[in-house]
Parts: structure tokens; sequence; C-alpha cells
């Protein structure tokens, strides 16, 4: 489900991103458009992805989310809607790990990633 949590250094890393503020009910129904969004913005101004998208939490709460939708990209993207460009500054001591498997499945992962 998911892979051993583990702590690492992240180098800076320039992304797209949309940020979203909301309700955690409304996940479900806002992940995958604000994905499809991103990678078009990508696509329609020529710029590749350098990785896999992924989510970046600034605060959570058992009721709101605060988190950005990303991307690593290889160029700064132009601002075009929500999707906005960005960079992810070089962090020590960062856990992570990476969840294989559905979106059904992610509030258990979070669960492990948290006990771990």
């Amino acid at each position: 489900m998911i892979d051993t949590p583990y702590i690492t250094e992240t180098a800076a890393q320039t992304i797209a991103f949309i940020h979203l503020q909301i309700p955690r009910e409304e996940i479900p129904h806002v992940m995958g458009p604000g994905i499809t969004e991103i990678f078009s913005a990508l696509k329609a101004q020529g710029i590749a992805h350098v990785g896999p998208w992924f989510t970046h939490h600034l605060k959570m709460s058992p009721e709101q989310f605060d988190f950005d939708i990303c991307v690593p990209v290889s160029t700064p993207v132009t601002a075009v809607g929500r999707v906005q460009p960005g960079e992810l500054k070089a962090r020590k001591n960062v856990a992570r790990t990476v969840y294989h498997g559905p979106y059904e499945g992610l509030s258990e992962a979070w669960g492990k990633f948290m006990l771990d």
C-alpha cells in the first residue's frame, strides 16, 4: 500500500501547481480535474513534466485540507487559470513515502504514514 516511510533531503524543484483550500469530502471531486488542468496547461505551453504529480500539504485538519497539487517541470510554466509557477525549496528532514493503489485506499495509507 505505501512504501516504507523514510527521512530524506530534497533538492529545489521547479513545479506547476494549483493551490486548494477545501473541505476534506471534496477531495475526490477536485483531484482528477486539478491534475488534468495542470497537464493541459503544460501541454499547451510545450513544457515537459520531469516526474510524477504529487500533493504538498500545508495544513490538514479532520475537516479542511490546505494543499497544492504539484507537477515537477523542466521549465517554469506561465500562469494560466488556476495553474501557477512555483518552486519547492531544498529541504532537510523531509518524511517521504509513495502510495500505490486506488483513491479509496488513500485514507488508510495516510493513517499508516502518520503512525510510521
